[in-house]
């Protein structure tokens, strides 16, 4: 039987065997995570025009294949970009293109100020946590500190991908500010700070996404 929940460097050591050793492309798991939490996603946010708040890793590149299936999916979605899209790489910088040349709805803190942004964001009803995924340590850096503290105040249903950013993947603690999330789609598995009972304020509903990865693979993860 398969555990239950996996580490940051489990997390990580999985991404990597896949692309280096099953020669799965990043840009598939990618697609594959995104397109599986919006598919989660869009019963709970139908009727509402959900925002994506975006950072410049790979969850804000997930954020950008979820805002893609949810228009495909009958939803109005926008993304608002948090930091300069410039400094986006990789499968990040592909889908974040992608997402421009679709016209989905973009604000970006280069054409508005931070809190006029977030002043934004915070009258959508639905917002989703793309800032930071589970490499991240300690407290929230700006702007993605103030972004949790401004979807926290709104009153708006609140879905983070893979954790809550700010919360630490390893011991489900938060250092400083945390997006507190109604519903949490992780991808793979649990992570094994969700294992602990003060997560579960910063977590919400936890639904765990397939993302393609091969059962031989994470037999072999799981087991070491």
């Amino acid at each position: 039987m398969l555990a239950t929940s996996l580490r940051r460097d489990q997390v990580r050591q999985i991404d990597q065997i896949a692309i280096e050793q099953y020669g799965m492309s990043g840009l598939v798991l990618m697609e594959n995570a995104g397109r599986g939490a919006a598919e989660a996603i869009a019963p709970l946010v139908r009727g509402r025009n959900p925002v994506i708040l975006a950072g410049r890793g790979n969850n804000a590149g997930d954020g950008y294949v979820i805002a893609r299936h949810l228009q495909l999916l009958g939803c109005e979605p926008a993304i608002v970009q948090l930091t300069d899209p410039s400094g986006l790489r990789g499968d990040a910088a592909v889908n974040w293109r992608i997402a421009q040349a679709a016209e989905i709805p973009t604000w970006s803190v280069q054409e508005e100020g931070l809190e006029e942004l977030l002043e934004r964001a915070g009258r959508s009803d639905a917002i989703v946590d793309a800032m930071v995924g589970t490499g991240a340590h300690g407290a929230l850096r700006e702007p993605y500190s103030r972004a949790a503290a401004a979807a926290n105040r709104a009153a708006a249903l609140r879905i983070a991908i893979d954790l809550p950013s700010g919360i630490d993947c390893d011991t489900g603690t938060a250092a400083g500010e945390c997006f507190r999330a109604d519903q949490t789609m992780t991808f793979v598995a649990r992570k094994r700070g969700f294992e602990s009972p003060e997560s579960k304020q910063w977590t919400g509903h936890v639904t765990v996404i397939p993302i393609g990865v091969p059962r031989k693979l994470l037999r072999s993860v799981y087991l070491h």
